[in-house]
């Protein structure tokens, strides 16, 4: 069995009282797209400098082809970093500021000038190298960052949160770019976001971090249709969810009461117990719709409307269910369920219970 690319082993990092990082394990294969997403203080970005060297660890190790760099400097590390602010020289132009690493690392100019001409052009800013960073646009600026960073070949390539500080439209337009550089690169990259949309659209898999710890490792499509916990249920996509009582639980799935009515077959997270609370979580486009009590087979609810939304592409439904907690339906643009409903009028939510999922209460 071959070895892992890198490793991340039993990692923790203690700032006085306070635990930021407590026994993070992770493996990431050469040429992956890992990105650490989560809410801010989540353990995520500390995680990423400790791989940096820019901060020490209280415990653990990384290692990198089975060498460890705990005792390695920063700067001996050669791992690329790519910051939300752009860290860019000023007073140097856009080839300069491509080739500074090559100088530290004494390159003769020839080679110098090869490898930032194919930055360049890796970047789509050909052209541009006798700018200065004040004369180019957020997304260029970062466009040239990331050309620094990835000028010397490193081997891995730590990117925390650098599209933040852009517009939606400018964030969309770099992140295709940062996939498309990936994918002709293949380096790997370890990203940080608290953007989920942003961590589906570009990872391999992702690690999904609360207070410190991993909550679960999967691919995007793995982690919004299988959610280990509810933390991940909440953070990845849209969910809401009803309070219920576990009427029976076997192999993984549970049957369930919400007020008097049953829904049955439901996957199961944790230990349920008959006669123990939980919480259903539906997804809002998972659920169908029609005006009126009654009318849809299988798994449904009662609900009332309470707005309507228009967004594009999509309806947003709001509603208030029957047991009173806040639902979201999401129909497409012309679904002709939408043109027979307003606000006050009472609806049945139908969904297929395969699709939903119940947490037991903590």
């Amino acid at each position: 069995m071959s070895q892992p690319f890198l490793q991340i082993q039993a990692l923790r990092k203690d700032y006085g009282i306070v635990t930021a990082v407590q026994e993070v394990n992770l493996t990431v294969e050469r040429g992956e797209f890992m990105t650490f997403l989560g809410p801010s203080g989540s353990g995520k970005s500390t995680t990423l400098y400790i791989l940096a060297g820019f901060e020490n660890p209280t415990a653990g190790d990384i290692l990198l082809d089975g060498q460890s760099l705990i005792s390695t400097p920063s700067h001996k590390r050669n791992i690329g970093m790519v910051f939300q602010r752009y860290t860019l020289f000023p007073h140097l132009s856009v080839g300069e500021n491509i080739a500074f690493p090559l100088k530290v690392r004494r390159l003769g100019k020839a080679e110098i000038d090869a490898k930032v001409a194919r930055m360049l052009k890796l970047v789509r800013l050909e052209g541009f190298e006798d700018r200065k960073p004040a004369q180019m646009s957020g997304g260029q600026q970062q466009r040239v960052a990331l050309a620094r960073a990835l000028a010397y070949d490193p081997p891995v390539l730590l990117m925390d949160e650098p599209l933040s500080a852009l517009d939606k439209k400018l964030r969309e337009e770099i992140q295709h770019e940062i996939r498309r550089i990936h994918q002709e690169t293949e380096v790997t990259i370890l990203y940080v976001t608290h953007d989920q949309e942003e961590a589906l659209r570009l990872s391999d898999r992702i690690a999904v971090f609360s207070r410190g710890v991993i909550e679960q490792i999967g691919t995007g499509p793995e982690l919004y249709a299988n959610p280990a916990t509810r933390f991940v249920a909440e953070f990845v996509g849209d969910s809401d969810f009803i309070g219920c009582r576990i009427v029976a639980a076997q192999g993984g799935r549970a049957d369930i009461a919400i007020g008097s009515r049953a829904i049955r077959g439901v996957p199961l997270h944790g230990p349920g117990a008959a006669g123990g609370l939980a919480a259903l979580m539906l997804r809002p486009e998972r659920l169908s719709l029609t005006r009126g009590q009654g009318g849809l087979g299988g798994a449904n609810l009662a609900a009332t409307v309470t707005d309507i939304t228009f967004l594009g592409s999509n309806i947003h439904v709001a509603a208030a269910a029957e047991t009173g907690e806040a639902l979201s339906v999401r129909l497409p643009f012309g679904h002709e369920a939408a043109s027979r409903i307003s606000r006050g009028d009472s609806i049945t939510l139908g969904f297929d219970p395969a699709s939903a999922h119940v947490f037991v209460a903590s």
